[in-house]
């Protein structure tokens, strides 16, 4: 199994402008970067971050040259997809959401799949992952955050990073959504090209003097969290983690 410098070992605005009408979302983007959940009347009940990824249209093209062999071995159609990476090799592509936060306390720590961090929803720290898919699934993985206790959320930062230490981003078309309890809902892209990157910073969820104000980052870096740490000016310490076998 891979090996991350990624386990934490720890304790526990302007309104955006335009959006797309057709499908009821807001798109962040690096020209119109941020919106206020505090305008939009969305501050209450759960917020839900769903991170989700699918192979280029250029590696699923190039996978139908295959598909007399897979007439011919029909059980490889249920194994998981692989991607191409940047080099001859083949790989499963693990993406993994995360989140690092900072309450109003002055707690922080991280909710994560590496290290079985899983966090809470009704109790500190207020965010909760529903579980680790490893094969990019349709419904990919999911952080929930409990938005009645907004007041004692001073910031978040979402993020995503590969486990199995092969960069693959630019083979992958990531998207991380945001569902709120209200309005539509808000939509990131990991769009940019970044082959080497293993972890990006995707967005940040700021209480602003009581507003809360999402932002999009969409910050490639080539290490880990503890990196993202540095960026951000987190302050954690970090030690190396493995995940359990599926």
């Amino acid at each position: 199994m891979g090996l991350l410098d990624g386990w934490w070992r720890g304790g526990a605005a302007a309104q955006f402008d335009s959006g797309n009408a057709a499908t009821n979302s807001i798109q962040l983007t690096r020209r119109h970067p941020q919106v206020s959940l505090s305008k939009q009347g969305a501050v209450t009940g759960n917020l839900r971050v769903n991170l989700s990824w699918r192979m280029r249209t250029s590696d699923i093209e190039g996978r139908s040259r295959q598909s007399g062999r897979l007439l011919r071995h029909p059980f490889k159609l249920f194994q998981p997809e692989v991607v191409q990476a940047h080099t001859q090799g083949v790989v499963n592509v693990d993406l993994d959401l995360g989140c690092l936060y900072e309450l109003a306390d002055g707690s922080k720590g991280v909710v994560q799949p590496l290290g079985g961090f899983f966090g809470s929803l009704n109790e500190a720290p207020y965010v909760r992952l529903s579980g680790d898919d490893r094969f990019g699934a349709p419904s990919g993985e999911t952080l929930f955050v409990n938005l009645d206790h907004r007041d004692d959320i001073k910031r978040l930062l979402f993020f995503v990073y590969i486990y199995d230490q092969t960069p693959a981003f630019d083979r992958t078309h990531a998207k991380v959504t945001l569902y709120p309890g209200n309005g539509p809902r808000v939509e990131i892209e990991l769009d940019e090209r970044a082959p080497q990157a293993r972890s990006c910073a995707v967005f940040s969820l700021e209480n602003v003097k009581g507003e809360l104000v999402v932002r999009r980052e969409v910050k490639f870096v080539y290490g880990f969290q503890a990196e993202l740490d540095r960026l951000y000016g987190w302050g954690l310490q970090w030690g190396r983690g493995y995940k359990t076998k599926t």
